[in-house]
């Protein structure tokens, strides 16, 4: 083959690679968007996503209109999509779950956070919250998303704003960043209780896997997922007060996390690791009850364990639904925790996480759902659409 030949044969690959590409796309949105009413809203939202998936650095709006149109009333439509457009983001979440559960089986859904550095007073939400991660207080709105895993990628698929009381309590703090009358005040743990709830309406339960080791009420929302059947594996403060696994006289006495697995066993056992391979683990479990507001009685049984390394350190204090027998499983699922810390710090470098630049609740929720739809197509549907080309 002749040079100029193979040349058009790369161009020929390359264009077809293109319109396989562009066409993949506007099959995702045409699904993940169809609840939208309107044409250009369709347009606007094939546009957006385009331009997250392509730009480079820092997603500000100014970048990503210059990155997929020449026309200078770019960057005001797409402002407005995100921040004015009322369309409801609720229908394109639903669809969003739907089509990322169609790519795999789901072992465990995740819950994970996302702190969005602001400055100033004036966006939604913004507070001065306590990093753990980092070990620093930020100024920040602080987001809670729910995350299906498939395979070895988490898309989140719901999100929650964290409001504190004074932008609930404030009326012209509502009305300047168009908070709905129906948000409330609620604590993290109630918000991660209804991501839980609004998933478990869209689609088959699976184990939840959460950490919550800085939140100290985190107790209500254990409860509250025993309640309603759900498995769970949730990293708790090692001051939580437990009461003995066998139930015992109402004056038991109520000991911390930590000091309830100081009576515990330390046993083996074989989990699998990231690559797909088995190693043995030396954990240390224990039963317990949670005591409830009084802190006498208790609901059902749970399993607290840690993981025992070199020099009988222990790591993390993990209560699970789980039995005993079925610990390796649960040891297992608790690794997926740092893997959601890792994707929402992939969303942020790749699909602009932490690049909203608007002020309202609902400018928060599309930039969330917009950034989602983005990466769940990254990773998910480019891929596909990758492998059809390649059998064609």
């Amino acid at each position: 083959m002749s040079f100029s030949a193979a040349g058009r044969t790369d161009s020929t690959n390359e264009l077809a690679a293109s319109e396989a590409e562009a066409a993949s796309l506007g099959n995702f949105i045409s699904q993940i968007f169809r609840h939208l009413a309107r044409v250009d809203q369709h347009r606007l939202a094939k546009m957006y996503l385009a331009a997250l998936l392509a730009t480079s650095g820092k997603k500000s709006i100014r970048r990503l209109a210059d990155t997929v149109s020449a026309s200078s009333a770019t960057m005001q439509s797409m402002r407005q999509f995100v921040n004015l457009s009322p369309w409801d983001w609720n229908p394109v979440l639903r669809e969003l779950t739907t089509w990322v559960a169609k790519h795999g089986s789901v072992p465990a859904w995740t819950i994970g956070r996302a702190l969005l550095p602001k400055r100033g007073d004036q966006t939604v939400g913004v507070h001065r919250y306590f990093d753990p991660g980092s070990g620093r207080t930020l100024n920040c709105q602080v987001g809670l998303g729910l995350f299906l895993c498939v395979g070895t990628t988490q898309v989140p698929v719901e999100w929650r704003l964290f409001l504190p009381q004074p932008w609930t309590d404030d009326r012209q703090l509502r009305q300047r960043t168009r908070i709905p009358d129906t948000e409330s005040y609620r604590p993290l743990w109630a918000h991660a209780l209804g991501l839980v709830d609004t998933l478990a309406e869209r689609t088959a339960p699976a184990p939840l896997v959460a950490d919550m080791r800085d939140d100290p009420h985190v107790r209500p929302l254990i409860h509250a997922l025993a309640q309603r059947g759900h498995n769970l594996v949730i990293a708790v403060p090692e001051h939580l007060l437990l009461l003995p696994g066998e139930r015992g006289p109402s004056d038991s006495p109520l000991l911390s996390a930590r000091a309830r697995l100081s009576y515990g066993t330390a046993r083996d056992v074989i989990v699998q690791t990231e690559d797909g391979g088995r190693r043995r683990v030396r954990i240390v479990c224990a039963p317990a009850r949670l005591p409830d507001a009084t802190g006498s009685s208790a609901d059902s049984k749970y399993q607290l364990f840690t993981e025992c390394g070199t020099e009988n350190r222990t790591g993390g204090v993990w209560i699970t639904t789980f039995p005993e027998r079925s610990l390796a499983e649960a040891f297992s699922l608790r690794t997926l925790a740092e893997a959601t810390v890792s994707t929402v710090s992939l969303m942020e470098r790749s699909v602009g996480l932490l690049d909203f630049e608007g002020r309202s609740f609902p400018g928060w929720y599309h930039h969330m759902t917009l950034a989602s739809a983005a990466h769940a197509y990254q990773r998910l549907g480019r891929h596909a659409a990758s492998g059809l080309q390649a059998l064609a």
